[in-house]
């Protein structure tokens, strides 16, 4: 049991999760030891409420397949338990940020000062420029 929030939790049966050898170097145990976990989690499919469902579907993630699923790897530790702890909570991070409303964010005009000292610098740039021209007699 996964909880996300105080009334939303995945159950066992959503997640599928499975143990996978990790890359790179690994030394003797590279090729004998699965700690790498792969996980998948199909939106559609969960019980999710539909506003998470949604918000999920329309997120731009590489994670997220076009089917719906999503695919999670973690293979940061050298145990199957921690890669399995690290994997479900970036699952519950990304459901997260999902449904986190952004700040609308609202135009504004630059003020009237402000525009005049910008253009007060630009002249005094461009007499600098000017200045370093050749002397003329």
């Amino acid at each position: 049991m996964l909880t996300i929030s105080n009334s939303v939790e995945l159950a066992d049966w959503e997640i599928e999760i499975s143990a996978i050898r990790a890359q790179g170097a690994g030394g003797q145990n590279v090729n004998k030891v699965s700690s790498a976990i792969h996980l998948r989690f199909d939106i559609k499919r969960s019980t999710l409420p539909a506003f998470y469902k949604e918000r999920l579907l329309k997120l731009n993630d590489h994670r997220i397949t076009k089917d719906g699923v999503i695919i999670i790897k973690a293979q940061q530790y050298r145990t199957q338990e921690q890669n399995k702890e690290d994997a479900l909570s970036r699952l519950k991070e990304l459901i997260k940020s999902a449904v986190v409303q952004q700040k609308a964010r609202r135009a504004t005009k630059p003020t009237k000062a402000s525009q005049r000292r910008r253009m007060d610098k630009k002249t005094q740039r461009g007499q600098t420029k000017t200045l370093r021209g050749k002397v003329k007699f």
